[in-house]
């Protein structure tokens, strides 16, 4: 089994050495890695070239965000899974795909998740929240359930079948495309119970209040979409955030 690993990149210089290490460091060699780059102007490209010999691709053009450049590495992957790393998250250990991909064999499953820690993004040994994702039920999803996006890996084919990422979402695309998968074409899922990726605090999504509310419209259009449920469920998806800081 084959696994391609996708990170998006724009001035990502302060992670990204971390992220890629944790990559290409796996104990599974079967790996594709890509990473896609929106012409960073720090010295991110200087990062990802100097582990070239052990990245598949390195691709920096424009792009029209995060979800399309995860959409043109989507387009060119070779693996039979998918995985997404964005460039300040990493994998918390190097056994990580390996147990992933034992769990595809396993149980058959279209798609392997596990759970997640955010971190200080200054001092990454600093745990701010931990994501214990649990077993999936399909009623959890309009009770605001969701898996953390780079623990979730997909079998490149559901993505060729059920489509890329909407880019008319800004920041919700990663949580529209879990709906459409789980919610209305209803993939198969197996949960690995451990954390797969620590992600530094400070993403996008959080940023400032401005981000905050356009998340939050955004969810709302994603989950009338996709047929789940209505602001409900975008209530009780943002309280379910609570019990991640204790």
């Amino acid at each position: 089994m084959k696994f391609t690993i996708i990170t998006a990149t724009y001035n990502s210089s302060q992670g990204l050495e971390q992220c890629i290490k944790s990559v290409i460091g796996q104990t599974y060699k079967d790996i594709e890695y890509i990473i896609i780059d929106n012409c960073s102007t720090d010295n991110t490209l200087d990062i990802a070239k100097t582990y070239s010999d052990q990245i598949n691709r390195i691709i920096s053009e424009p792009d029209k965000g995060i979800f399309d450049a995860l959409n043109k590495g989507i387009k060119i992957a070779s693996g039979d899974v998918i995985g997404f790393l964005h460039a300040d998250d990493f994998y918390a250990s190097p056994t990580i795909i390996e147990e992933v991909m034992l769990k595809f064999e396993a149980t058959g499953a279209d798609s392997v998740y596990g759970d997640l820690q955010y971190v200080s993004k200054k001092n990454p040994d600093k745990l701010i929240r931990n994501w214990l994702a649990g077993e999936f039920n399909f009623k959890k999803l309009s009770n605001g359930w969701m898996p953390p996006h780079p623990s979730f890996f997909v079998k490149r084919k559901c993505y060729l079948d059920y489509g890329l990422f909407n880019t008319n979402f800004f920041i919700a695309a990663d949580y529209d495309m879990i709906l459409r998968l789980l919610g209305k074409f209803k993939i198969s899922i197996a949960y690995l119970p451990k954390v797969l990726v620590k992600m530094r605090t400070g993403g996008t999504s959080n940023r400032n209040l401005k981000n905050i509310i356009k998340k939050s419209e955004e969810d709302l259009k994603a989950i009338k979409q996709n047929g789940i449920g209505g602001f409900y469920t975008l209530c009780v998806k943002n309280i379910r955030k609570l019990n991640q800081f204790f």
